[in-house]
């Protein structure tokens, strides 16, 4: 029996690659480089700094400078992470109909705390969702299930009537890890291994308007 639904943040419940690709893009013009397009930059959004980094400069964690510019850009996305986000068009209503069937739902995200309390607050999800959990709310982060299983205590619900919808492989993994049915979205950001289809998810969406379906809502 379905007790509680969890999604992922950046790139299921929420678009925020406009505003990292910004602050990506601020770090190129400072380098004197053209802004790439919002589509190069948009499948990396779910892996934050690493991933924008990646992709707009070229620079891993093993770089000598990747620890100072990934500051840098953490900055200028701090003071600037609910300019262009928005919650997906379809959302509100999968989370109308949660609560109109007295099902807890929430939020477990890799991105910081530091960002993801801020960005929960700006679109609404604060003081609705029964849990917000970031990258660093519990010692491990995703693939590990330990942020679902968290979320799961929080929302004093079983993992085992949970439902976890990610819009990346790892969020597949951490879901099976916890024992949680999994959805994965492909109007996600998806990063650029295995497509969708091929993570082993017990439902795949191609938009947000079928998550209702998939949650047998």
């Amino acid at each position: 029996m379905l007790e509680a639904v969890f999604f992922d943040l950046d790139g299921t419940f929420a678009d925020t690659a406009p505003d990292l690709a910004a602050a990506a893009n601020s770090l190129r013009a400072d380098r004197g480089l053209e802004p790439l397009p919002l589509e190069r930059l948009r499948p990396m959004a779910s892996h934050g700094a690493r991933g924008m980094l990646g992709e707009a400069l070229g620079l891993t964690p093993q770089d000598e400078a990747y620890a100072a510019t990934a500051e840098v850009f953490l900055q200028r996305y701090e003071a600037a992470l609910c300019v262009h986000t928005v919650v997906f068009d379809g959302l509100w209503p999968v989370v109308d109909a949660l609560e109109a069937r007295g099902l807890a739902w929430g939020i477990v995200t890799n991105k910081a705390m530091r960002f993801a309390g801020p960005l929960c607050r700006a679109l609404g999800i604060e003081g609705r969702a029964a849990a917000v959990v970031g990258g660093d709310t519990t010692p491990h982060a995703k693939p590990h299930p330990a942020p679902l299983l968290h979320a799961a205590s929080v929302a004093r619900v079983e993992p085992g009537g949970c439902i976890y919808v990610g819009d990346d492989l790892r969020d597949v993994q951490a879901g099976r890890a916890a024992g949680m049915r999994t959805v994965a979205v492909a109007y996600g950001y998806n990063g650029k291994g295995d497509p969708p289809d091929a993570w082993g998810a017990d439902h795949l969406v191609m938009t947000p308007a079928e998550l209702g379906g998939a949650l047998a809502l």
